[in-house]
Parts: structure tokens; sequence; C-alpha cells
């Protein structure tokens, strides 16, 4: 079962409208990988980048979760998230990982930032000094990662249409 994909209330405070739209496009992504085969969430359909699959795309936005929120903001260690790492595109690569794992990786991630965020005011800074985030705010974070999961929730659109020819919003 996907999460509620709904729009945050047109008159609320900051906050509430910030993770609104956030948590509409994060409800997105599995909503995008419904009933997608395991072989299709690992097709490439672009020549130009292998790496972006449905099943990677997931997988990247679990570890944009990671990056932002636990590294960035609260200066924990980056640990086994592969954008630190030497290779490129690393945070696509999912192995045999079934979709439906990724997702709740994904999931739980999410669950992970959201704790972090409740307890943060919008204009407390970012803690980690060696990737530049302590000249941002909260609020820039999350508009940043707003703007990173509403384009790869197009991507997975564009993807989707093209394996099945499944569209739609809501």
């Amino acid at each position: 079962m996907t999460p509620p994909r709904r729009r945050p209330p047109g008159i609320a405070d900051e906050r509430t409208q910030l993770l609104g739209w956030l948590d509409l496009q994060r409800a997105l992504v599995p909503y995008k990988c419904a009933g997608l085969s395991e072989p299709d969430a690992r097709r490439a359909l672009l020549p130009g980048s292998p790496a972006m699959t449905v099943a990677g795309l997931v997988s990247h936005l679990r570890w944009v979760e990671h990056c932002w929120f636990e590294v960035l903001f609260l200066d924990r260690p980056a640990g086994a998230n592969p954008q630190f790492g030497p290779v490129e595109a690393a945070d696509f690569e999912v192995g045999d990982t079934p979709l439906a794992q990724l997702l709740d990786e994904y999931a739980r991630q999410c669950a992970v930032s959201d704790e972090i965020v409740a307890a943060a005011g919008l204009d407390d800074l970012g803690r980690n000094a060696e990737y530049g985030a302590t000249g941002l705010t909260l609020r820039w974070i999350l508009l940043h990662v707003l703007e990173e999961v509403a384009r790869h929730v197009g991507h997975l659109d564009l993807l989707r249409e093209q394996l099945d020819g499944a569209t739609g919003y809501w």
C-alpha cells in the first residue's frame, strides 16, 4: 500500500506547507513503482544514463535523505552512504536488492529524516563543515530535498510510461 497522496492545506504555516509538499512528493515514489516487475524496475531505458532505472532512483533518493539530514545537517558519519565514496553514481547501483526492499529502506530513511526535522527549527544551521553545510538552514535543506525528490518523481513518471504505459499523478 502506498502512502496517502495529498496536497498540504492552502492556508497553513511555513513548516506545515514545506513538509506537506515534501510528503506528497515522497508518497509519489512508491505510487510510481506499484505493480512494476523486478526486471522492469532494473531496465535502463536511457542509453546515456545506464544507472537511471526505477530501482536506481529509489536507492538514490534513500541516500539523498541520509546525506542531507543525517550527514550534512546533523554531521553524523557518512557511514555506508555511497554518495561519499569514490564511485560516481554508486548510490544508483542496487544489485539484486528487490524493489520492495528498496522502497522499505526509503520509507525508513524518510522517517529518520522526519524525526530530525521535527526536532529542529527551520533557521537551524547544518553542522557539517567539511561539505559546507554550516551555511545552510534547515529550511534551505528542506527546499533542496523537495526539489530533488520532485525532479526524480518526474524521471519516474517518464520511465514508468516507457516501461508499461502507466501514467497518472493520483
